[in-house]
């Protein structure tokens, strides 16, 4: 039954994505079954197989150990605070991001990443039919944040039709930066984090492309990487990457205390009017028919539904704070199912901050992200239910 339900979910999805295309005619819907296929074998790959056990096991023992190299630099610097489990959320998660980010600067600098990245988009095109430009960034948005994928390829921004635009912007919100993938981590099952970051990027190019389909002419169809990293030193790239990573704990740490309090304030307002009720019950209402579409067990969807709600309101970290204390009570697939739901940047303020990185690189180019914002979001909203559907059929 859970199957039949997924596959409906699938279904749905594509269908409500083709009713929001601007260019029916012109889907590559060759090119989406291929991806579907890829995205349904990469997941029972990493689920159902020992060695894809093996590998995510892997990779998060590299992460974890990686997350014992930034603690080292958070207990030298803020040494008399609690760092293990129940201490301060700023120093136990966010500070994270500081070595994260740093670590991605240097391996910009010195073309590694951006090689990587540029292969394995290739390799995408090739396989889906899809133009290089908007598979690299598919790939660039896994490993860096949504202003930085898309100043990746700000010299490029000439090229791109509004459809084109879309893609790259959808990419951006529905992917996560791996600057922040060691904090996730830190609060909810690493191998659904880890497997989230592949399920999203293909769910993004299908959903995308359908919305916004795409012919690009050979000879416009290239990737350019000299541009990506202006540090002209290993030292100058630790530097600005500490510092970005700085930034962006800030920024995370700011937003955290503002949506918390406001979601405190709402059901403030709320409860005056309504005794007992809730914002978060609320959304977890809304969210219920998605939920037991996606595979939710029905005794546990309202719980799932108003974490989900509350993370496309807000954003993902504070619905992952107010997830984490509620994974041991949920059952293994719920857990899976959300997490995966949980790991990408679909959320309304994510609107604000890819319009804010267009206007710094095409002024003329912001104002079809401004226009297209809210059909954005609900593309990303989609992404988020395909690969967490996709999940939930291998758990």
């Amino acid at each position: 039954m859970d199957i039949l339900l997924g596959i409906l979910a699938i279904i749905i999805t594509f269908g409500l994505a083709f009713l929001m295309s601007n260019d029916k005619k012109r889907i590559n819907f060759k090119g989406v079954g291929v991806m579907l296929v890829l995205q349904l074998l990469i997941t029972w790959f990493m689920f159902s197989t020992n060695m894809g056990q093996q590998i995510i096991t892997g990779i998060a023992s590299a992460f974890n150990k990686l997350i014992e190299f930034g603690q080292e630099g958070i207990g030298f610097v803020v040494n008399g605070f609690v760092l293990d489990e129940g201490g301060v959320f700023f120093f136990n998660v966010l500070l994270l991001i500081i070595f994260f980010s740093t670590l991605l600067s240097v391996l910009t600098y010195l073309k590694i990443l951006p090689l990587i990245i540029k292969y394995i988009g290739a390799a995408i095109s090739k396989i889906t039919g899809l133009p290089r430009i908007e598979s690299f960034n598919g790939v660039n948005s896994i490993f860096f944040g949504q202003s930085e994928a898309l100043i990746a390829i700000r010299s490029q921004f000439h090229h791109l039709t509004e459809n084109r635009l879309y893609i790259i912007s959808a990419s951006a919100m529905s992917s996560v930066s791996a600057s922040i993938v060691g904090s996730y981590m830190l609060m909810l099952p690493e191998e659904y984090i880890l497997v989230a970051l592949p399920l999203n990027m293909l769910s993004c190019l299908m959903i995308s492309t359908i919305i916004a389909p795409v012919h690009v002419p050979k000879e416009e169809d290239k990737v350019d990487i000299k541009d990506v990293s202006s540090d002209k030193s290993i030292f100058e790239a630790m530097g600005n990457g500490a510092l970005e990573g700085g930034k962006i704990a800030l920024i995370v740490a700011a937003m955290l205390m503002a949506f918390i309090a406001s979601l405190e304030l709402v059901n403030w307002v709320i409860q005056l009017i309504f005794a007992g009720v809730t914002i978060e019950e609320i959304l977890g209402y809304i969210f219920y028919p998605i939920g037991i579409l996606m595979g939710i067990a029905p005794g546990e969807v309202l719980e799932a539904g108003s974490i989900m709600g509350t993370k496309i309101v807000t954003n993902e970290f504070v619905a992952m704070s107010l997830f984490e204390p509620l994974t041991e009570q949920l059952s293994e697939k719920t857990v899976g199912i959300v997490t995966v739901f949980l790991t990408s940047f679909a959320n309304f303020s994510s609107i604000g901050i890819i319009a804010g990185t267009v206007k710094g690189i095409d002024s003329a180019k912001a104002v079809i992200v401004s226009k297209f914002g809210m059909k954005l979001l609900a593309g990303s909203i989609l992404v988020s239910i395909l690969s967490a559907t996709i999940a939930g059929l291998f758990l």
